[in-house]
């Protein structure tokens, strides 16, 4: 399936996975792993991935009472990647630029999650608005 817009670019898998508590995070890191695993990442791209997703989804349910997240395996001529797409209905985030500051927090954690995972990935695009909920994409090239 070519992804409409970009005629380059062919959609390799395409899975909507439910976020509502711990266990359906867990079950993102393993289809993350496993999707990166099938696209040919070694290990260090796996765990960077992997580590991203997991905050993310992490943030989904804590900070927006639960969402979704999309897994898009792509082929982009020679290059593979992993599009994850975090979305939830709750909050929103008021400051997204405080928001994506080291050290940052509004519940007890370190205040990592969401400049850490745009560390861990190539594209990493966040909108959000107040009342409304949050939307996260990220990608990961091979």
């Amino acid at each position: 399936m070519v992804i409409p817009g970009d005629s380059a670019m062919a959609l390799l898998k395409d899975e909507l996975m439910e976020l509502g508590s711990s266990a359906d995070i867990v079950r993102v890191r393993q289809q993350v792993r496993a999707c990166a695993l099938e696209l040919g990442f070694g290990l260090v791209d796996q765990t960077k991935i992997v580590t991203a997703a997991s905050e993310l989804a992490r943030n989904t349910v804590d900070y927006g009472g639960g969402g979704t997240v999309r897994l898009q395996a792509l082929n982009d001529g020679p290059r593979r990647g992993l599009r994850l797409i975090f979305e939830d209905s709750g909050p929103g985030i008021t400051n997204i630029e405080m928001a994506l500051k080291d050290g940052y927090t509004t519940g007890g954690g370190l205040g990592l999650g969401l400049g850490g995972a745009r560390r861990l990935v190539n594209d990493f695009t966040i909108q959000s608005q107040v009342g409304q909920g949050t939307r996260v994409e990220v990608t990961k090239w091979k």
